[in-house]
């Protein structure tokens, strides 16, 4: 098995390279990335010969079990980690240069709202920090509540608010500042089914309108079946890619399209590299 994971990881440097080589600049550029924290007795390995490219306008989902490296990776992308070695571009610069150019809005596991500010003064938080004039900043707050289907609760306050809509809040807050990338880290994973799916079908809506790169942790097969048009599986820490999955589902697709078999065979080959990721040995690596 071993064998074959090596075979299937050989492919990811050489999509980064063909992207190189159609002067495309990717929206991010992983390239021999590996990250080691040090602790006060053993170090730990978190990520391990990561190679990536992620076009410009694709949705890409992460997935694999706890504590792999997705969240990990997606903070080194963010300029929220520093990697112990390799390369990580983001628009062709460094992620430092990205985050000082406001390129990215980071949506997290919780909403992280402030109760005593209302929704819009939430979302217009960045933009008072970076100094935005007022009408600007209210402009710009309901150009993102319509987008994330809030208009009419601008003065009500996150305590008033289900959890879905508070991370709709969230997700509104991170788009404020008009970034390139949309990272998303799990923000749909304390949500009930009912509502996960609402909001999957909502947040397609918003990346077709708005035509972002998105980067999404799950660890739901499903849910980043439905969303992606690309899957990254990770195996256990360290975090290596086992598999990058192009999806062939139409962009345009509602929760019914998990009843054919085309989106079966896209979750089996996800279960599959899965289950291949944990047959590493940690002695080997």
């Amino acid at each position: 098995m071993a064998v074959a994971l090596e075979e299937r990881n050989v492919t990811v440097p050489a999509e980064t390279s063909s992207a190189a080589a159609s002067g495309v600049t990717p929206a991010v550029d992983i390239t021999g990335v590996n990250l080691v924290f040090q602790t006060a007795d053993t170090p730990v390995y978190a990520l391990a010969d990561v190679n990536l490219s992620i076009n410009r306008g694709e949705f890409v989902s992460f997935i694999g079990p706890s504590g792999c490296g997705k969240t990990t990776l997606l903070r080194v992308i963010a300029d929220l980690q520093q990697v112990s070695s390799g390369q990580v571009l983001v628009n062709g610069v460094s992620p430092q240069t990205a985050r000082l150019d406001r390129a990215y809005g980071y949506v997290f596991q919780a909403p992280a709202l402030y109760p005593w500010r209302s929704v819009q003064r939430n979302i217009t938080l960045p933009l008072e920090i970076i100094g935005l004039p007022k009408a600007e900043r209210l402009a710009r707050a309901r150009r993102v509540l319509e987008l994330v289907n809030l208009t009419g609760f601008e003065q009500k306050f996150p305590w008033q608010l289900s959890g879905g809509m508070q991370q709709r809040v969230s997700i509104a807050r991170a788009l404020s500042v008009d970034p390139e990338l949309l990272l998303m880290d799990e923000p749909f994973g304390a949500l009930d089914e009912i509502i996960r799916d609402h909001l999957n079908e909502q947040l397609l809506d918003l990346w077709r309108r708005t035509r972002k790169t998105l980067l999404f942790v799950t660890h739901s097969i499903p849910e980043a079946v439905f969303l992606s048009t690309k899957i990254v599986v990770m195996s256990p820490r360290p975090g290596r890619i086992i598999d990058v999955i192009d999806s062939n589902l139409p962009r345009d697709r509602k929760l019914d399209i998990r009843e054919t078999p085309e989106f079966a065979a896209i979750a089996h080959r996800v279960r599959e590299g899965l289950r291949a990721g944990h047959s590493y040995d940690d002695h080997q690596l």
